[in-house]
């Protein structure tokens, strides 16, 4: 008999969650499962696991190997953060030698002899995604650029950087020098390392 632990959530505070629940028992009954567990988010989908318990609480388990499938309603509501995100969190649970499975998506499931077709399909999504956010990102710095936009940090007047080195040569420690100016210590630092021909 396999240990099901059983993953629920929704959005607000409803009956979503219930009916969920009561699907996802009925299910792993007829499939002769143990439940074992049942956690409960009650937040968006887009949120990491470290800021939802009850998905955090799914890998741990999964770590001390607790339970032996994970069960939940539908793919979003596992996870809503990306195809690229939600596959590390399945294949989190395959390296821990736990199964998962979709209720309202059955062939989404590491169950079947289709295991390895899905996990390609899902992981050929994930790197559209990338290559999307990749292009997305390409674009928006193109747009920058011909807008004139200067990117990077912006450029320290020559005036500011002779003024750190007039400060330093005065003996004043870096600590108020950059107190003085404005500046943290670190970027003190940068400026009186650069060459005073440099800037004058």
């Amino acid at each position: 008999m396999n240990k099901c632990l059983i993953y629920a959530r929704c959005s607000t505070r409803d009956q979503e969650t219930e009916n969920q629940l009561s699907q996802l028992r009925e299910y792993a009954a007829k499939q002769d499962w143990q439940i074992v567990a049942e956690t409960v988010d009650v937040c968006s989908g887009g949120k990491g696991a470290k800021e939802r318990p009850g998905l955090d609480r799914v890998f741990h388990l999964a770590r001390r190997r607790q339970f032996d499938v994970l069960l939940f309603w539908a793919l979003d509501r596992f996870s809503r953060e990306g195809s690229r995100k939600t596959i590390g969190y399945l294949a989190m649970l395959d390296d821990a030698g736990v199964d998962w499975h979709s209720y309202s998506e059955p062939y989404i499931s590491s169950l079947g002899i289709f295991k390895d077709a899905i996990i390609a399909i899902l992981s050929a999504l994930a790197k559209q995604e990338r290559m999307r956010i990749s292009e997305r990102t390409k674009a928006g710095l193109d747009r920058t650029r011909k807008s004139g936009t200067r990117l990077g940090r912006p450029k320290t007047p020559p005036e500011t950087i002779r003024q750190a080195h007039r400060l330093r040569a005065e003996g004043l420690p870096v600590a108020e020098i950059a107190a003085k100016m404005g500046v943290s210590r670190a970027r003190v630092y940068q400026m009186v390392q650069q060459e005073v021909t440099a800037v004058v």
